[in-house]
């Protein structure tokens, strides 16, 4: 999971950011959801990381942005047939593809085949969660989810809509080292 929230963890407000836009926090996760691991293959293989997200999540990044670009981007809906239908008919390397719920895309997921994926000359890499909170409540009940990237805000907002576990008071997640957090996202904290 990847996100900014304020100190009583807000992540949203009407449907949008609920700060101005901070432009360093935007070019870290831009460079930390597009950052793949190294490749082993000597073939001419792409890899990509998915960011997956809900609809109102989707809604929420300007049309000229969507779909994120060099990321496979999942959208969930409790609507799929319904949310298709009113996407732009061209099909993009970068989605999105659309499922029912994050366990519909994470199985998706890991029952993809080369010839499966937009591209067969793509390789996915890791899966990042983009948000809402429903998506992030889902996806913290799931054993794949392995990490939290969380930045802190240092001011609060007016919000709406709150991630759902403080991780400072929970014994299930625990803060790692600068230097394991640097190390996974490739980027000086």
């Amino acid at each position: 999971l990847i996100l900014a929230a304020t100190p009583s963890l807000g992540i949203g407000n009407s449907g949008g950011l609920p700060w101005p836009q901070l432009k360093k926090e935007m070019g870290f996760f831009a460079r930390v959801t597009k950052r793949t691991s190294p490749s082993t293959s000597t073939e001419s293989i792409k890899k990509v990381n998915t960011v997956l997200m809900g609809r109102k999540t989707w809604e929420s990044i300007p049309p000229k942005f969507r779909p994120l670009k060099d990321r496979l981007n999942i959208v969930i809906t409790s609507k799929p047939d319904e949310f298709t239908s009113k996407l732009d008919k061209k099909t993009d390397v970068e989605g999105p593809m659309v499922c029912s719920s994050v366990l519909d895309a994470i199985s998706q997921l890991e029952s993809q085949h080369k010839n499966n994926l937009p591209n067969p000359n793509m390789e996915l890499d890791r899966v990042f969660v983009i948000g809402g909170a429903t998506i992030y409540n889902a996806a913290l009940e799931l054993p794949q989810t392995k990490r939290v990237l969380l930045t802190k805000i240092h001011k609060e907002f007016e919000c709406d809509t709150f991630f759902p576990v403080n991780l400072d008071e929970t014994t299930i997640w625990r803060n790692t080292s600068r230097e394991e957090v640097q190390d996974f996202t490739g980027e000086e904290i």
